[in-house]
């Protein structure tokens, strides 16, 4: 039977550096419905939802996702890791692909790498990228995180310290040492005991900034997408062919910052 592999995209309104970000306008639809369709168009998953939060200010993401036909599921608003599992049980998952909504260029054909080499190789967790010290190759904002419901199950269980329930998956690979297989794979064992394989580009362009966090990041994604006249079929390296070819583009969000794990949403600690 083939697995039920479902991406989870996890959104909010309450956003600490861009509020209101994932129903910003893009070309004449929301971030988050760019978002869903790309990720959608993965050949591998089975299906795709939006995980957003219980919290009044999220009542308008669920309204639009309800009015377009999005599937959708309320949850935790700094668990994230309990709005996770949450989704992924109800959706009855063998497999979870973790989505932001800040990712508006997202790559279907990324997401069946992770999914598929998960599957093939039979790993706990795959992705196309990790925090410092391990280096990255995928442009930030193609970040594909893929594992089994198993071992999404035993992080819900076991994962106590707040960096781990926000950023979800970081209990499967902290402290991993990695050996690389090729330019394009390196594996280790986590020391919790989880195999876990990071997919590299044969190319580094790690620093190329392709999220929104800011205004800057908004403003480059309206301009990606307008160069598009609006489409959302375009691939990754359809971005990186133009980026390459109009460098001011990316001098738009040039200076900005990203977040890591340490940057843990202050609002989620209990006085």
């Amino acid at each position: 039977m083939k697995p039920n592999i479902v991406a989870i995209i996890q959104g909010r309104m309450s956003s600490s550096r861009l509020p209101g970000k994932i129903l910003a306008d893009m070309a004449g639809q929301p971030m988050l419905q760019r978002v869903f369709v790309r990720t959608s168009r993965s050949a591998s998953v089975s299906q795709t939802l939006f995980a957003t939060t219980t919290d009044a200010s999220d009542d308008p993401v669920a309204e639009y996702c309800a009015f377009s036909g999005i599937p959708f599921t309320r949850g935790s608003l700094y668990d994230v890791l309990d709005r996770y599992y949450q989704a992924a049980k109800s959706a009855k998952a063998d497999v979870v692909v973790r989505i932001t909504a800040d990712c508006p260029v997202i790559d279907p054909e990324l997401i069946d790498n992770c999914a598929n080499t998960l599957l093939d190789d039979d790993y706990d967790f795959v992705c196309n990228r990790l925090p410092p010290p391990y280096h990255r190759t995928y442009p930030i904002g193609l970040d594909v995180e893929a594992c089994t419901f198993k071992a999404l199950e035993q992080a819900w269980k076991k994962a106590k310290e707040p960096q781990h329930r926000e950023h979800v998956m970081p209990y499967f690979y902290e402290g991993v040492e990695l050996t690389t297989v090729n330019r394009q794979l390196q594996t280790g064992t986590s020391p919790r005991g989880y195999n876990i394989a990071l997919l590299h580009h044969t190319t580094d362009f790690g620093d190329y900034r392709w999220t929104v966090d800011t205004p800057e990041d908004l403003e480059f994604m309206r301009q990606v997408y307008s160069h598009f006249n609006g489409r959302d079929d375009f691939s990754w390296k359809e971005v990186l062919d133009l980026v390459h070819d109009n460098p001011e583009l990316m001098k738009i969000n040039a200076g900005v910052q990203h977040k890591t794990l340490k940057d843990i949403d202050k609002r989620a600690i209990k006085k």
